[in-house]
């Protein structure tokens, strides 16, 4: 099934056709993990999927869509931006959630070699951004709007900026193969939402 905020692509839609999508979309997660964004092509994907080109390019148009619909799927599915209770609870939850993410699920590594990838391809950073970041940017700002509505944190920054500030120091440790200690993001948290008691 798609993610929601996925763009839909053509498809035939049988149950053939959503196997050989799967297959392509795990194949070009674990090449990934295995030999980096440099060393995965098509080709590769292909073979390890068992599929043909033809069929690859049928449903994307390059390698970095490929990876945009298996981050998107695997986000959706491994860190889902909280929706109910906005609790300054809830938020730390997803802060961590989202450490694990960078450091131990394939989807992680996607995230990271896409970051990458964008800071010298503008074609890559558009649909980064419409795809993915965007509408996760939008829905993480819903998770801490709705925690302030409900007097549960008070930022000290704007939204935008307050996402960077507790996001950021994480993004930058694993790019840098740094572990991500928990108590990094409990300080994040609590120097930066001010949580409220009682």
């Amino acid at each position: 099934m798609p993610a929601p905020d996925s763009q839909p692509r053509t498809r035939s839609g049988n149950r053939r056709d959503e196997a050989a999508r799967l297959a392509v979309l795990h194949a070009a997660d674990d090449l990934l993990v295995e030999h980096g964004f440099g060393a995965l092509t098509i080709e590769a994907i292909a073979r390890r999927a068992g599929v043909a080109k033809q069929t690859i390019y049928r449903w994307w148009p390059s390698k970095v869509e490929i990876l945009l619909d298996t981050l998107i799927e695997d986000s959706n599915k491994h860190l889902p931006v909280p929706t109910d209770k906005p609790t300054a609870e809830n938020i730390r939850a997803y802060i961590r959630g989202f450490a694990r993410f960078l450091t131990r699920e394939p989807a992680g590594k996607v995230l990271l070699a896409l970051i990458a990838e964008v800071q010298h391809n503008p074609s890559t950073a558009e649909s980064f951004h419409t795809r993915y970041l965007d509408p996760r940017r939008a829905r993480e700002r819903d998770m801490l709007t709705r925690a302030i509505d409900a007097g549960e944190i008070s930022p000290k920054l704007g939204l935008d900026a307050t996402l960077d500030a507790l996001l950021g120091p994480l993004v930058y440790c694993a790019l840098t193969g740094a572990s991500i200690p928990r108590a990094l993001t409990s300080s994040l948290v609590e120097d930066l939402l001010e949580p409220r008691s009682g």
